[in-house]
């Protein structure tokens, strides 16, 4: 009904660091294409793990 007082779930604690670091990354392109091409691979690395945990559940 409300999810006032639902806790996240470990997909969506995931997600949430994967959308970040999307957005960092794109922020950074512009700046720095090195470190954003980093924080991409951080955020594949998360999609990775977030694709195992579906998988099992």
């Amino acid at each position: 009904m409300f999810k006032l007082f639902k806790k996240k779930t470990p997909i969506d604690k995931l997600y949430d660091q994967y959308e970040t670091l999307l957005g960092e990354a794109h922020k950074l392109s512009t700046i720095n294409r090195t470190a954003s091409d980093e924080k991409q691979a951080e955020a594949n690395a998360i999609l990775d793990k977030i694709d195992v945990l579906k998988n099992q559940g």
